[in-house]
């Protein structure tokens, strides 16, 4: 367990602001004879006055979260195979294809999504994956990848076996890391003079402004805003150069970072902190309003789901998401109010959501037997979903959502 009573980017001491109570693994489905055992923590977020960082005050340990049996596969998502696409695309052709020789490195390259892409250019690469099954996936594709937690230890062991990387990479991994400094350290290092760090992550910006507190989970020890991604890399002399909003996860940022001094600033970096800091980033009283609309939403939520189950009608999960997790044990939902977690993941069906144990089934359990109400636990591939299910609408199903407020639709 991690808990961090100071800062870990800066050091200063930091107190919560709320608490969302005691949650299990965001990840961890389990099986009824393992409820016994279920691993608990509390989840309380921090703000630093000092770095701006978003962050929990408690993290799990990494093992716990992270391991053989980690059931997120990239892959899975249509929607998201494109965003990866387009995103291995535009590094290649930005930042690689006018130099000789060039070396590419991805941070939780996940089941190689976006490492097939460097393979197929024949560019070198490495993907760094501590989950093993995942990464033994992209393995098996042929893309060069290695199993492990990355660190300034292990930037020093990738620096003698394959040299400076041209480009660093990662989407969805970086706001993962509690060590932070100690990742940036061994970036900073890993990086060629001219080298560029591209990391995406749900941006703080989102978050407080849709009520997105499903984005808090044990694995996002940090939310980013630009602020924040300043701050640390100041730390490590490396620069903010220029930043790009994306629609994926309901809301997230992407940051291109350089040594200091070897890159032209983007206009963008002005823009964006002169935004963050008009709308409160540095303010602990953005956090508290952002407390009590968590309040509002999970008071909103439950008294809807109640009110549906008293006048006997149906209602089923869409998604058992990681964000899923969040929802249901701070609101303190149960299967007495839903009645099973429709999900497409093998790794998750017959299994039982972690801490509210509502029964995850496979998707064919909802196309065949559809609720009156679906709660999208997706939400952030709403659009996508809403694509493939149209029979569901057509013969009167309803969804339900929580985000940016609690509606039905």
């Amino acid at each position: 367990m991690d808990i961090a009573n100071n800062c870990r980017v800066c050091n200063n001491k930091i107190e919560p602001f709320m608490t969302f109570g005691n949650m299990p693994i965001a990840n961890g489905f389990l099986k009824e004879e393992a409820f016994k055992d279920e691993y608990f923590f509390e989840m309380k977020p921090s703000f630093c006055n000092k770095c701006f960082a978003f962050q929990l005050i408690e993290q799990p340990d990494a093992e716990l979260m992270f391991n053989e049996s980690y059931p997120f596969f990239s892959s899975l998502s249509k929607h998201m195979q494109t965003h990866f696409d387009n995103f291995a695309n535009s590094v290649i052709n930005r930042f690689l294809k006018s130099k000789d020789s060039p070396m590419a490195i991805e941070l939780g390259s996940n089941d190689g999504i976006m490492l097939r892409h460097f393979k197929d250019a024949e560019i070198k690469h490495l993907g760094i994956e501590p989950s093993q099954n995942v990464a033994q996936i992209a393995k098996e594709k042929g893309i060069n990848t290695i199993s492990e937690f990355f660190n300034e230890e292990l930037a020093v062991k990738v620096l003698e076996e394959y040299g400076h990387a041209d480009v660093m990479f990662a989407a969805n991994v970086m706001c993962h890391i509690p060590n932070i400094n100690s990742v940036f350290a061994g970036i900073s290092n890993l990086l060629s003079k001219d080298g560029v760090l591209i990391f995406e992550d749900p941006y703080l910006g989102d978050m407080l402004n849709k009520v997105s507190y499903d984005q808090i989970y044990d694995e996002h020890v940090y939310i980013f805003s630009a602020l924040s991604v300043i701050s640390i890399c100041e730390r490590h002399d490396l620069e903010l150069i220029d930043v790009e909003p994306q629609v994926t996860h309901g809301g997230s940022m992407r940051y291109f970072i350089g040594k200091k001094g070897s890159h032209e600033i983007s206009n963008n970096v002005s823009k964006i902190i002169m935004n963050e800091e008009k709308k409160g980033f540095k303010e602990i009283s953005t956090y508290e309003r952002f407390r009590d609309n968590c309040e509002k939403s999970k008071k909103e939520l439950l008294e809807l789901l109640t009110k549906i189950k008293d006048e006997n009608k149906r209602v089923v999960g869409y998604g058992a998401t990681s964000k899923s997790t969040t929802v249901l044990n701070y609101s303190e939902i149960g299967p007495d109010l839903i009645d099973f977690i429709s999900d497409t993941t093998p790794l998750k069906q017959n299994k039982f959501s972690p801490g509210a144990h509502i029964p995850v089934k496979s998707y064919e359990n909802f196309s065949q037997n559809p609720p009156d109400y679906a709660l999208l636990f997706a939400w952030n591939h709403k659009k996508e979903i809403f694509e493939k299910e149209t029979e569901f609408e057509k013969n009167g199903g309803k969804w339900i959502t929580f985000v940016p407020r609690v509606e039905i639709l």
